[in-house]
């Protein structure tokens, strides 16, 4: 049963991978067996200097994804089996002051260009006659409202239904579509929610665990969908967020 869960000859993409989740779900996707290629805005450096260390294979590139079709020279020619759609930004502030500019920023980076870098994708796949496997990062704000990030929410509620709407289309195909909500995670994204220290309590007393995740937390959800032993799952968000959707 073991190799169900291996990686070993396959090659991935995962965006935003130069720090928090993406670098984590790089690097174990590395150590389940991936070459592991990184796409973002800035280098992924430190990624692949820790898949190197340890025996892996990574490479990097630079794509700025604020342009939504960005995505879509990536994979021609490429062989890659697995993407991994984690690149993305928030913006926070009352719904009666949020701009035009921080809606469609958000918007364009966290819901558009993960559509198009994944029909991308699937296209070279198909056309390979090959199937693969998408993980998203969608988010607990996919099945609530949150407070003061109205673009986010609505993008990770788009990257859901996304989520289905793709696996309905290409399960039959050998294409898996899935993925993975975080829940309350040590990352740069929740800094100035750590930083409150009324927000910070108020989520730690919700969080059956008793503790903010870490990346890793996230990084062995998004491999195993990735796996052989996921190879029946389509259209599934799995939610890593330490019990807070139980309670």
């Amino acid at each position: 049963m073991s190799n169900h869960f291996s990686l070993t000859g396959r090659r991935a993409l995962v965006t935003g991978a130069n720090s928090g989740i993406g670098q984590a779900i790089a690097v174990g996707l590395s150590q389940a067996g991936a070459e592991v290629l990184c796409a973002g805005r800035r280098a992924s450096d430190h990624t692949i200097d820790l898949i190197t260390a340890a025996g892996g294979t990574a490479s990097s590139i630079l794509v700025d994804f604020a342009d939504p079709m960005a995505g879509q020279t990536l994979f021609a020619g490429q062989d890659i089996d697995i993407l991994i759609n984690n690149a993305g930004i928030i913006r926070r502030a009352d719904a009666v002051d949020f701009t035009e500019e921080d809606w469609d920023a958000v918007m364009d980076v966290n819901l558009k260009a993960l559509f198009f870098t994944t029909q991308a994708f699937a296209r070279e796949a198909l056309r390979a006659g090959r199937g693969g496997a998408v993980v998203n990062i969608a988010s607990l704000l996919s099945f609530q409202g949150g407070i003061r990030v109205p673009s986010y929410t609505a993008a990770k509620h788009g990257v859901a239904g996304l989520t289905k709407l793709l696996a309905n289309e290409w399960a039959e195909k050998g294409i898996n579509v899935n993925a993975v909500a975080p829940g309350y995670i040590e990352t740069k994204n929740t800094e100035a929610l750590r930083a409150d220290p009324d927000r910070n309590a108020a989520i730690l007393e919700r969080i059956p665990a008793g503790r903010w995740g870490q990346a890793s937390d996230i990084a062995g959800a998004a491999v195993y969908l990735c796996t052989p032993a996921a190879g029946y799952i389509h259209g599934a968000t799995l939610n890593v967020d330490g019990g807070w959707l139980a309670r």
